[in-house]
């Protein structure tokens, strides 16, 4: 799979200012240092926990135990990323004979009573397990551990020129959208007016702020 750049629309889009054009040359070297370390630590010292989930994930349905996604990223370059299955294997298949049932407006999908969810992968999901594979992904530098999630390629290529605006940084595992919106929000848009307000007001205090609601999230079981 190549690694190149998406093609965007014709329509330029108006990229936000990172931290509202503050020089923070400094402050992104020291969050890739963070992405970095807190990602080795957690791979090496959760491994047991990743582990048991992929044997829990295979024994319980068909299928591998890991789900392979084609994401976009910064500036539209095309990455492979993993996530712990939650879905019957032909998830992706299904997703268009389900579009009338998309909750989403815009080119997102998001379903509540999602079908294909396995019984495991709605625990896996209810506390975010099904996304700690992304770790890997952060170690290469493909994804960051706060920043807009990224889109994948199927949804990429429907963004208008305004939804093209949150590609300006490079892409993250959580977010606001994960910790202040996430169960209310129905509109594209409003997702991605969340990740500008992000990119225009970035600091390493807000990553912290985010990582910490986050695991929070993650404690209480409410990232279904």
């Amino acid at each position: 799979m190549s690694d190149a750049a998406l093609p965007l629309s014709n329509e330029k889009p108006v990229l936000p200012r990172l931290a509202g054009g503050r020089d923070v040359r400094l402050g992104l070297a020291l969050k890739r240092l963070m992405d970095i370390g807190i990602s080795a630590v957690l791979l090496v010292a959760l491994s047991p926990l990743w582990l048991a989930i992929a044997v829990l994930v295979r024994a319980t349905s068909p299928g591998p135990a890991l789900y392979g996604v084609d994401w976009v990223g910064q500036g539209g370059r095309r990455f492979r990323g993993y996530k712990f299955r939650t879905m019957v294997v032909d998830a992706d298949r299904q997703e268009e004979a389900l579009q009338s049932r998309n909750e989403m407006r815009g080119p997102a999908f998001k379903m509540e009573n999602d079908p294909r969810i396995t019984p495991l992968g709605r625990v896996l999901r209810r506390y975010s397990l099904d996304e700690f594979p992304q770790l890997w992904s952060v170690l290469k530098g493909d994804l960051s551990l706060v920043g807009p999630r990224p889109p994948r390629v199927h949804e990429y290529v429907r963004f208008t020129p305004f939804q093209m605006s949150k590609m300006a940084v490079k892409p993250g595992i959580t977010c606001l959208w994960q910790v202040e919106g996430r169960h209310r929000i129905n509109d594209f848009d409003e997702w991605v007016r969340l990740d500008i307000r992000y990119i225009e007001t970035w600091s390493l205090g807000l990553d912290l702020w985010i990582l910490i609601r986050t695991a929070g999230v993650v404690l209480r079981g409410t990232g279904a």
